[in-house]
């Protein structure tokens, strides 16, 4: 049986950012995607996949149409978790905490670092709503980018959010299913550093 992987540093942010770099070198897809997990305020859970972007000292920002599904959940609980998965790597992040919002500074910088096209697409969207058909949509985005064809404006309801990390733990895959597992608590005077069983 091999010895357990151990982790020197008490610092979960900097493993993270490590970690990150490892997979954005050997992950075939998109070593950002993660999960992000919101509930309702009387705790009914949804999730799906999103982009995390670090923005500025935000190691954990997603952005995304506030009146959708998730944007609506986090207006009543701002508390989310978010999963990395990083199959090549065989480890997993998990990360858990209070969302708040992004400055709009931020917010509109990021909104036009993207491609024209993919501004376009978010104006318009009106996430997680019913679409009558593809065709609808497509059009819809013709009629935008052919009434905007200078600078895309920044739609007021596409926001960006960041997950204030209060609890960081990190997964690494074992032989038999003796995962290492190490958990991060934040408290007042720094993190706070455990094993977990597998």
């Amino acid at each position: 049986m091999r010895p357990a992987n151990e982790i020197a540093t008490d610092d979960p942010l900097a493993l993270f950012d490590e970690w990150l770099r490892e997979a954005e070198e050997r992950e075939i897809n998109d070593p950002t995607a993660t999960a992000l997990a919101t509930a309702t305020p009387d705790g009914r859970p949804s999730v799906r996949m999103v982009l995390a972007k670090r923005v500025g000292p935000h190691r954990f920002a997603f952005f995304t149409n506030a009146e959708s599904r998730k944007g609506q959940e986090l207006a009543v609980n701002p508390h989310a978790a978010l999963c990395f998965h990083w199959k090549s790597l065989r480890r997993q992040v998990r990360v858990e905490g209070r969302v708040v919002p992004l400055a709009d500074a931020e917010v509109d910088r990021y909104f036009h670092s993207r491609s024209r096209d993919s501004q376009t697409g978010a104006a318009v969207s009106q996430q997680s709503r019913p679409l009558a058909s593809r065709e609808e949509l497509i059009a819809q985005v013709e009629e935008f980018a052919a009434a905007n064809p200078g600078e895309v404006p920044r739609p007021g309801y596409w926001r960006g959010f960041s997950l204030d990390p209060v609890q960081i733990e990190f997964w690494i895959d074992g032989a038999h299913r003796l995962h290492d597992r190490f958990l991060f608590t934040r408290e007042d005077n720094g993190w706070r550093r455990s094993r977990l069983y597998p």
